[in-house]
């Protein structure tokens, strides 16, 4: 059995979803981020880390969405959610996830927990000034490189397009648009019809 520690609408959702999508047993267990709960001792014991997700396997802890994800895909291969016979395709895939993970969601961090980089109030508040620019430019980078589709890989769904999703929908907080980038619109338009999508947002909004 797995169990996947997560709070709504965090990075955690694109594991919760590849879980999902992969006919996974495991259980949710939320980290309750108003109660402070991912610093608790608790919490602590099972990620040191003190942040979501991390994924319980009968064998350990295993953090980090990247690793959670390829983790997932590689544990269900009858799910097709990488190319797991084509090593410069997976590769491809988990360099995309990789600059979500290193890039973009460090972008998106400087908004909401400048802290971790400064103790300064300025400092701080320049750093979320300047966040929803480096977000844009971000996604423009990834609106320019964005496959043929309709999936992040192509014609194949992967591991890649629950992440995209997840951080896709964190846009507002920086008052952008996704219209401004069709073809991640048009992506997330696709993600949101998607059972398992539509399944982990209701149980997460549920919590």
């Amino acid at each position: 059995m797995l169990t996947l520690y997560y709070y709504p609408g965090s990075c955690a959702r694109a594991s919760h979803i590849a879980l999902r999508e992969a006919g996974a047993d495991f259980d949710l267990q939320l980290v309750d981020f108003a109660s402070a709960e991912q610093h608790a001792h608790a919490y602590r014991q099972i990620n040191p880390k003190g942040r979501v997700p991390a994924l319980a396997t009968p064998r350990g802890i295993i953090t980090e969405s990247p690793a959670i994800l390829a983790f997932i895909a590689q544990s269900y291969p009858a799910a097709g959610l990488a190319p797991l016979d084509d090593a410069f395709e997976f590769a491809r895939l988990q360099a995309f996830n990789n600059y979500l993970c290193s890039t973009v969601h460090v972008a998106h961090a400087h908004i909401r927990r400048g802290e971790r980089w400064a103790d300064d109030e300025a400092a701080i508040a320049e750093m979320k000034r300047k966040a929803p620019q480096v977000m844009h430019e971000c996604y423009s980078f990834l609106e320019e490189t964005f496959s043929d589709g309709p999936w992040v890989m192509g014609d194949s769904y992967s591991i890649a397009d629950p992440y995209l999703f997840t951080i896709t929908t964190w846009l507002p907080l920086h008052r952008i648009e996704s219209t401004d980038f069709p073809k991640i619109h048009d992506h997330l338009q696709r993600m949101l019809q998607r059972p398992a999508v539509q399944t982990a947002i209701a149980m997460e909004q549920a919590d």
